[in-house]
């Protein structure tokens, strides 16, 4: 794991979309955030949240790895006073390092529900997204869908499109196999995958509109990619399928995106009203809400769910607690690196 964060920080590195970070130990009302998250929608919360409290959002932005490993590089001299995440095993490596220190908070205690946040309040999710089975319909019943784990299938090859195995996306799902199949019956689910020959595309839009162009048939993306391409065009050809719904089965891969008070943050209490704000607030499901400006579902007890992902159909979610991801991933990584899974 450390080898693929430090690879991804040197290829990706960590981009400063506004303002001198530093400047933050003079300007009392001011945040700073580390952010693996690149929507248009996100900033757009942040511009709602200095509206309503007049603190201002400074936004450093980079890949789920990079992001974390900036803040373990910096350690105490880092600037960052939240760490915002797209992955809940970097929210778990973080708080298991140190990095983030705990939020007394009722109000976060009171909008979260516990499985959704660390057990000593170290992180708190605040938007969650499902990695599922994307199909033509086309080309695709719904009859001949299942499991994750049918993928590996000899009647998907050729007709699959997958992330990379370098992606937090494809790492995080594979390690959720890892808990719920054993290492020996993971390993050979996702060589089975690669045995496919799969079309790799590093993007979870472009694996959405190569399905629609026939490029391939079946992929795996998470739910809100295909939530925004029908937003513009609702007859957009391609169809969501609810992975591991059966008897028995685990239900389907949820990651969340997720918050935490970085043991060093300067701006202490902006931070934390600002996370505050985000579980309960920004939970809005307009355009302007954390979850719903991304399609994605809320975390809020009783926060109300974007109409186009509640079209998808009710489902159910892998228990998985999100405080395992973490050490999954180190596994994962491996099983990637044995399988020869494409990056």
């Amino acid at each position: 794991m450390r080898k693929l964060f430090l690879a991804a920080s040197a290829a990706l590195g960590v981009v400063l979309l506004s303002g001198a970070a530093v400047m933050a130990q003079d300007t009392p009302q001011v945040v700073n955030v580390y952010s693996s998250r690149h929507y248009g929608a996100m900033e757009d919360a942040f511009v709602r949240f200095t509206e309503e409290t007049g603190i201002e959002v400074r936004l450093s932005s980079g890949s789920a790895q990079s992001i974390l490993e900036r803040l373990r590089a910096e350690g105490s001299q880092t600037v960052a006073d939240v760490y915002f995440t797209i992955d809940a095993g970097g929210l778990d490596l973080a708080a298991s390092e140190g990095l983030l220190q705990p939020i007394e908070s009722e109000i976060l205690t009171e909008a979260i529900p516990a499985d959704l946040r660390d057990p000593d309040n170290l992180w708190f999710a605040v938007s969650q997204r499902m990695r599922t089975i994307m199909y033509n319909p086309e080309t695709v019943d719904p009859s001949e869908l299942s499991t994750y784990a049918a993928l590996a299938d000899e009647e998907w090859a050729g007709r699959l499109c997958l992330r990379p195995g370098t992606h937090i996306y494809t790492i995080s799902l594979i390690g959720s196999l890892i808990a719920n199949l054993g290492a020996e019956e993971a390993e050979r689910v996702v060589a089975g995958w690669v045995a496919n020959q799969p079309q790799y595309i590093d993007s979870d839009t472009r694996i959405l509109e190569t399905i629609a162009a026939g490029g391939c048939d079946v992929g795996l993306t998470n739910h809100y990619y295909l939530a925004r391409l029908l937003d513009t065009d609702p007859e957009f050809p391609v169809r969501a399928f609810w992975a591991n719904q059966g008897e028995g089965e685990t239900g389907v891969f949820r990651n969340v995106g997720g918050v935490g008070l970085t043991a060093a943050a300067i701006n202490r209490d902006n931070a934390i009203r600002l996370i505050e704000w985000m579980a309960t607030d920004g939970q809005a499901a307009d355009l302007t809400g954390v979850p719903g400006g991304n399609y994605e579902f809320p975390t809020a007890v009783d926060a109300p769910v974007n109409e186009i992902i509640a079209g998808f159909g009710e489902f159910t979610i892998d228990p998985l607690p999100l405080t395992e991801y973490g050490e999954l991933q180190i596994q994962a990584v491996e099983l990637i690196e044995r399988v020869g899974y494409g990056s």
